[in-house]
C-alpha cells in the first residue's frame, strides 16, 4: 500500500493498513531522510499517544531508527503532540516521530512527523517523505533492538513533560490562576493530555479533571474530538456544580473545546477569535494573525479594528505553520480547534489554548458567556457548525463534478458574491455568511462548513449545501 501524509501525518486503520509492517517501512523512509538531510545526527524524539498498542508502534519506531543510525530519545509515558513537538526544539533534535490518530475514532492510529521546528511539516517535507518512504517499500529494514540500542549509546530514555511544564509557565502566569478562585472543569477525554492542566495548576482549589484514565476505546464518544456532541459529560458536570467554564483536550491534546459556565458549547470559530481578543486587547500584543479556509471571519474584523494583517491558507497546519513562522504571526488558527501562538511552537496546543481562555477570564473577570458577548459587540453575531458525511471513496470524483458543476445565485436566502476553489469549494454569500464543501484530510469523510449570524441560518446553509453536493 502507499503511506500518505494527509492534512497532519498518516493514519489507517488499526491491524488493517496500520501494522507493525507498515510503520517500520514509514520509519524507513523518515530515517533516510534525515539522513539526506543531515538532520540525523541530531537525533529522532519519538512520542505516543493512550491508543492500543501505541507505546508498542513507538518501539517499533525506536528500533528502526536505531537500526539507521539515528540517535533516538524514546518517551517513557505517553504524551500529547505538542509536548513531544516542543522537546523537538528544547532538545535541538532532527525530528520527531509520534505515534497518534489525534481525533480519529479508536480503531484508528497515526504517524506524525515534525520537523526540527517543531510543528507540522510543510508540504516540501512531506512530498520528500512520501518519496523516501515508496523508495523503502519492498526492501529490508534494520531494526536494532532495544537493549542493544541503549548499550551502544543510541537510545535514550526520556520523559518530555518537565521541559514543556517548564515552558508553560513562561508563557503564563501560572499562580495567578491557581489563585482566581475560577471553577474549572478540564476533560481530557481519556487521552495524552490528562493530567498536565492539573499538573501546570496544581493546589488550584476549584479544578477538577473528567474522563482521566486511559481508555483506548474512548466510551461514549464517537472519537475523542472536543467537540459539542462528544462533551455531554463535561457539560453535565459544569451545571450540576456550577462551574465556570469546561476546557476540553483531543485525543493528542492539541486541541481544545470550551463548555461556557451554562453548559453551552463555544464553537471553535468564535474559541479563536476569543483568543486573538485575548491577545490583541486583554495582553495589548501585536501581530499578523493567520487562519484557515474555514476559521472565522471575524478575524478579518479583529484585524481591522487592531490594525494587524491577517493570511489565509489551505486547511491544515502544514499550510498554517510556514505562514507563521515567516510572518512571526501572533497567533494561527484551525476550524478543528487547533491553535498555535508566538513564543511557543508553530504548532497547536490544547493545553495553552485553554491555559489563555482561563488567564483571560481571571484578567477580564468575566465568564464564557460575557467573553462571547464583549467579542460580538465588536465584530457582530457569528455562529458556526460543521457537518460530516461519510462517503463512498469510489464517488468522490462524481462529487466533485456534480459541486464544480453548480453556479448557485443564492444559498440559505442569502446571495452568492463568489465562490473559490482554493481548498475545496467556498461560497462567499452576502452579510458576511459563507459555505464551504471540502473533503477530509484524513478521513473518508465530505464536510460541510457554514458561518452565519444564526444558527438556524447556519443549519439551512448546511442542508442546502449537502442537497448541492448531492450526497
Amino acid at each position: 500500500m502507499a503511506i500518505q501524509f494527509g492534512t497532519d501525518g498518516w493514519r489507517a486503520v488499526i491491524g488493517w493498513d496500520f501494522t507493525a509492517d507498515n510503520v517500520r517501512i514509514c520509519t524507513q523512509g523518515v530515517a533516510q531522510y534525515l539522513r539526506r538531510t543531515g538532520m540525523a545526527s541530531r537525533g529522532l524524539v519519538v512520542g505516543y499517544d493512550t491508543r492500543f498498542a501505541s507505546e508498542d508502534f513507538a518501539a517499533e519506531v525506536a528500533q528502526v531508527a536505531t537500526g539507521n543510525g539515528v540517535p533516538t530519545l524514546l518517551s517513557t509515558n505517553a504524551a500529547p503532540t505538542p509536548v513531544v513537538s516542543y522537546n523537538v526544539v528544547h532538545r535541538h533534535a532532527g525530528g520527531a516521530a509520534i505515534i497518534t490518530a489525534s481525533h480519529n475514532p479508536p480503531q484508528w492510529n497515526g504517524y506524525k512527523y515534525k520537523p526540527d521546528y517543531g510543528g507540522s511539516a510543510d508540504q516540501g517535507v512531506v512530498d520528500e517523505l512520501e518519496r523516501e518512504i515508496a523508495l523503502a517499500l519492498g526492501h529490508e529494514v534494520p531494526r536494532l533492538p532495544l537493549t542493544d540500542a541503549r548499550s551502544q549509546g543510541l537510545l535514550q530514555d526520556i520523559e518530555p513533560g518537565p521541559p514543556y511544564l517548564a515552558h508553560m509557565s513562561k508563557l503564563v502566569d501560572l499562580p495567578v490562576l491557581q489563585h482566581s478562585g475560577l471553577k474549572v472543569a478540564v476533560d481530557a477525554m481519556h487521552g495524552a493530555g490528562a493530567g498536565y492542566v492539573p499538573e501546570l495548576l496544581a493546589g488550584m482549589p476549584g479544578l477538577t479533571e473528567l474522563r482521566g484514565e486511559r481508555n483506548p476505546s474512548f466510551p461514549g464518544m464517537k472519537q475523542p474530538e472536543p467537540v459539542g456532541h462528544n462533551l455531554g459529560p463535561l457539560s453535565q458536570y459544569i451545571t450540576e456544580h456550577r462551574y465556570d467554564v469546561g476546557v476540553a483536550l483531543d485525543g493528542d491534546a492539541d486541541r481544545l473545546g470550551v463548555i461556557d459556565e451554562k453548559g453551552q458549547f463555544i464553537s471553535t470559530l468564535q474559541t479563536f477569535a476569543l483568543l486573538c481578543l485575548y491577545l490583541l486587547e486583554t495582553r495589548g500584543l501585536r501581530g499578523p494573525l493567520v487562519k484557515s479556509i474555514t476559521m472565522t471571519s471575524m478575524v478579518y474584523r479583529l484585524g481591522e479594528l487592531y490594525g494587524v494583517p491577517v493570511y489565509e491558507t489551505p486547511v491544515g497546519f502544514k499550510y498554517l505553520g510556514p505562514v507563521m513562522r515567516r510572518e512571526d504571526a501572533l497567533a494561527a488558527g484551525e476550524e478543528s480547534g487547533g491553535y498555535a501562538f508566538r513564543g511557543h511552537i508553530p504548532e497547536r496546543d490544547g493545553i495553552l489554548s485553554g491555559l489563555f481562555i482561563l488567564d483571560m477570564m481571571a484578567r477580564t473577570g468575566k465568564r464564557p458567556s460575557e467573553l462571547l458577548q464583549h467579542l460580538f459587540s465588536k465584530v457582530g453575531e457569528h455562529h458556526f457548525d460543521r457537518w460530516d458525511v461519510p462517503f463512498d471513496p469510489a464517488k468522490r470524483s462524481v462529487v466533485v463534478q456534480r459541486v464544480a458543476s453548480r453556479n448557485p445565485e443564492a444559498i440559505g436566502g442569502k446571495g452568492v458574491l463568489g465562490r473559490d476553489e482554493a481548498d475545496g469549494t467556498r461560497f462567499r454569500l452576502k452579510g458576511g455568511a459563507w459555505v464551504l464543501i471540502r473533503f477530509s484530510g484524513t478521513e473518508p469523510l465530505l464536510r460541510l462548513y457554514a458561518e452565519a449570524e444564526s444558527p438556524a441560518r447556519v443549519k439551512r446553509l448546511l442542508s442546502e449545501a449537502r442537497e448541492l453536493a448531492g450526497v
